[in-house]
Parts: structure tokens; sequence; C-alpha cells
């Protein structure tokens, strides 16, 4: 393990169940699944329960080939009630005190966190103290030149401005959507100011190295000291949306660590999550074309 740098995604991992069956989903696993078609050496850890979802979860993330480190707990393995509005927006109903929330630090977390390259974490497995204080040792025991991804992912009312502020001064790359940023506007009395402005107030108060903005069909940002770039959002034919968001950050941060500018790994991960809009579920197998 000592030569190799991991790209870690840190949280829940749950089983989405949606209209037509239930998929394995969850920030974390999708993050670490999208970055791994990108060639890099990728682990999904969070907790799991002792009950068959648990089993179903090991055989679903190893038939997408994911490494994972999942203790078992005595909680159950999460799920999500997922239902779709009609163009395919979802609503998410999340099961509480699971197995994520009760992750563990263990001494192979550690060891994973002190070789660790990159790693995406959010607010909602924070929102127990348990999982909330393995994250935060995480990302304080992983090396000074590690991508810290904080994608906020906002969900129902699973997050307090103490997660927020605590996360905001770990990371160095901030990724957010339009209706967060108005959350975060309001939260933190931003109100002079608009969407750009709030952006780079946040990434000069907080020392990021950069902060993405999705704002669905509008485009996405992605601002740096003395850089903004814009993409417009492809128009596709929507299957559903559920993990778009996760392959753009997946996207992303792989091309940023493989070398490519800003704009580019910005370009890359717009194309990524279109095509996962037009795909049923969060995981599904790139084409060649878009790896490139």
């Amino acid at each position: 393990m000592a030569n190799k740098r991991f790209v870690v995604g840190l949280g829940e991992a749950l089983w989405d169940v949606l209209p037509e069956g239930k998929k394995l989903g969850g920030a974390p696993a999708n993050f670490a699944y999208h970055a791994g078609q990108f060639g890099l050496d990728t682990i999904a850890i969070s907790a799991l329960g002792e009950d068959e979802l648990a089993e179903e979860t090991i055989k679903a993330l190893k038939e997408h080939g994911l490494n994972y480190l999942m203790p078992h707990v005595p909680y159950p393995t999460g799920t999500v009630q997922v239902t779709l509005s009609g163009d395919g927006i979802p609503a998410y109903e999340i099961k509480e005190n699971v197995a994520w929330d009760n992750i563990p630090y263990t001494p192979e977390m550690a060891e994973i966190a002190r070789n660790c390259r990159a790693v995406c974490f959010g607010s909602l497995a924070q929102r127990n103290v348990t999982s909330w204080a393995t994250i935060r040792q995480f990302l304080d025991d992983t090396p000074e030149d590690c991508l810290k991804i904080f994608d906020i992912n906002l969900r129902q009312q699973f997050y307090t401005k103490d997660v927020i502020e605590e996360s905001l001064k770990r990371c160095n790359i901030l990724k957010i959507n339009d209706e967060e940023l108005v959350v975060i506007k309001r939260m933190y009395g931003y109100d002079d100011l608009d969407m750009r402005g709030i952006c780079e107030k946040m990434l000069a108060e907080y020392g990021l190295k950069m902060l993405v903005l999705t704002c669905g069909t509008n485009g996405s940002y992605v601002f740096a000291q003395g850089l903004t770039s814009f993409q417009e959002t492809p128009k596709v034919t929507v299957a559903d949306t559920v993990g778009a968001g996760d392959s753009f950050t997946g996207a992303f941060c792989a091309a940023i660590l493989n070398g490519k500018a800003m704009e580019e790994a910005h370009r890359m991960a717009v194309k990524v999550s279109a095509f996962v809009c037009t795909q049923n579920g969060a995981m599904p197998t790139l084409p060649p074309e878009l790896k490139g």
C-alpha cells in the first residue's frame, strides 16, 4: 500500500431505491467509480451493516470493479427512497441512524489517509457525530498536497453551519450548485453579493484552489485565483440525473490529477456528467471517447 496513492470517496454508502428497482448509490462510491474510470487507484470508504443488503453492496461494488473499505457495524445498511419527477429530477427520503452514520476510524483508514492523492467528502455523512469525527480525522491525516474536495451536497435538513464551516476550513476545492449557493448566501449573510461575488469571496476567505459551481441546464463555472472557466450544459435526453454531479466531480478530479489544465478538466467533467444523465443509475460505463 505504501507505494500507492489513493483517490478516495469518503462518506455515505447506500442504495437508491428507484421506481424501477434499487441501485447502489451514495456520492462517495459514485465519485470513486467515475474517477477510477480514468485509471486512478480509487477506493470508497464508508460502513455497512451486518445484513443482507451489506452482502449485496459488496457484490455490487465488486461487479463495478470498485475497491472499498467498509467495516461492518451494528446498524442497518443505508437506503434512500428516490422518486423522480416527470423530467427525471430526483427527490430523496434518506433513512437515519444507519451504518454510514457510524463509520469507525480504523488503522486501515489512517493508512489510506496518509497515502491519499485526493479525497471527496460531503456534508450528509457528517450528520452524525461518529462519522463526522472520522471524516475530520481522515482529512487531518492526509498529506499537504492532497486535493480535498468538499462536494457540499446539502440534503433535506441534514446539515449545520458548524459542519459546513469546519469542512470549508479543511477543503481546498469546493463544489456547490446554484440552489446550495442560495442557502450559503442566507447562512453567511452574503446578501449584497451576486453569484460570482459569493464564489470569489469564498475562494479568497477559505484559501481555496478552486470553486466549482454547477447551475443545472444554465451551465457551470470553475473559479480559481484570477481564472474563470464557463461551460454550457449540453442538451441531452435525460434518463435520470442520479449520480450526474458525482460523475462531474470524479471526472474533474481525475483530469486535474492527470495533469489537465482547469479549463480542459472542466470540459471533460461536463461531457461525462451529460453522458451519465442519458443513462439509468449512477454508475454507467463511460465510452472510450469521454476518457481522452
